[in-house]
């Protein structure tokens, strides 16, 4: 058993397809977009890494892979909210304790050699990467943007003196017939009072022209939420052409002020939790096909983002995008919606569920340690 460092393209072709062989036809794991591992976990390919020191390390038994892990020491976040702390991420391991040991000994040792006194995940390099162990849910379908893992992670980081810092809820929402009426008042009131309106977007082009106002106001509105750190503009750039082409419009609304400044927004898309077990993560040589049919014929949603600028929170406007988007989903029928990772002390939003057929299904956990 031994551990190596993650420093050639052929290295990271490793670190990023263990992920795939761990799971390897799990009937609930949902593989990423194997080109976005790709791309993230690249120097050349993600601005993060000109504000970030990141190290991968690799376990290996003899030449076979069993665990990776990802240290991350993102000088912003040191920045912003004043702590000498680093972050792990893009953790797995075979259900060995001397392997997670071995992992967590050597990027912990790294965060020594660079002074950092605290450890905290799994994070990203941003909240858009995926963070949070799942510690409830273990037998409900993955989502793409949410982590997998097995049952057994928790117990392996716990015995490593990691501790509960946050933890986030899903839901599972049906969609109803109509608007509660509770709620449909409340979004009149929005939209009269305050002067408000949605803009709805005809096409993923159309889209892409608001892409630097949605990634303004989630700067604004996300400022203050657990480990958050806000994206530069060489990120906005890069999210702006990987994902704004093949975002579905129709679930994705936009709230104008008077003088058609957006000042709010919300993002879902349809699931494609089946398309990409299917596809294996892959777009090539067959996957495209899969995605396609997914996005074209939906059942089911994620509800990916959700925000509004500081002067209109509190005020009905979050209830409102998301109605905006159950409209749409009245209309294309679709069953229901998974929502992604809300901290557990998010009251506004989780009180808003309560006028739906729900089911809070899954909790995932970001784990804290002095080192």
């Amino acid at each position: 058993m031994h551990i190596e460092e993650v420093k050639t393209k052929r290295d990271l072709k490793e670190f990023v397809d263990f992920q795939y062989r761990h799971y390897k036809n799990h009937p609930y794991f949902v593989p990423p977009f194997y080109f976005d591992m790709i791309n993230t976990l690249s120097a050349e390919k993600n601005p993060a890494f000109t504000f970030c020191k990141v190290k991968m390390f690799l376990a290996k038994d003899g030449k076979r892979t069993v665990g990776r892990i990802a240290g991350i020491i993102n000088s912003k976040e040191i920045e912003i909210w004043k702590k000498s702390i680093g972050r792990f991420g893009w953790l797995e391991f075979i259900d060995d304790e001397s392997v997670s040991k071995m992992l967590f000994d050597a990027y912990e040792s790294w965060l020594k050699e660079n002074n950092i006194k605290k450890s905290h995940g799994p994070m990203g390099f941003t909240d858009l990467d995926q963070e949070g162990m799942l510690i409830e849910g273990f037998d409900e379908l993955g989502t793409l943007p949410m982590i997998y893992n097995y049952p057994y992670y928790q117990k392996h980081i716990e015995r490593l003196g990691y501790t509960k810092d946050v933890d986030w809820v899903e839901y599972e929402v049906k969609v109803p017939e109509s608007i509660p009426e509770k709620i449909e008042r409340v979004n009149i009131f929005a939209m009269e009072k305050l002067e408000l309106h949605v803009y709805q977007a005809k096409s993923a082009g159309d889209l892409k022209k608001f892409a630097k106002d949605i990634f303004r106001i989630l700067n604004e509105a996300y400022a203050n939420l657990y480990g958050f750190v806000q994206l530069t503009k060489e990120q906005t750039d890069v999210y702006t052409e990987q994902y704004f082409g093949f975002i579905d419009p129709d679930y994705v609304k936009i709230i104008m002020d008077k003088n058609d400044y957006p000042v709010g927004f919300g993002i879902a898309m349809p699931s494609l939790s089946r398309a990409l077990q299917k596809s294996g993560g892959r777009l090539f040589p067959l996957g495209f096909i899969h995605i396609l049919y997914a996005m074209k014929k939906p059942k089911y949603i994620d509800l990916y983002l959700v925000g509004v600028i500081k002067k209109y929170r509190d005020l009905g406007v979050n209830a409102l995008l998301i109605s905006e988007i159950v409209k749409s989903c009245i209309k294309n029928k679709i069953i229901s919606a998974e929502t992604s990772g809300e901290l557990e002390t998010n009251a506004r939003i989780q009180s808003f569920w309560k006028y739906f057929e729900r089911r809070q299904h899954k909790k995932r956990r970001c784990f804290i340690k002095e080192i």
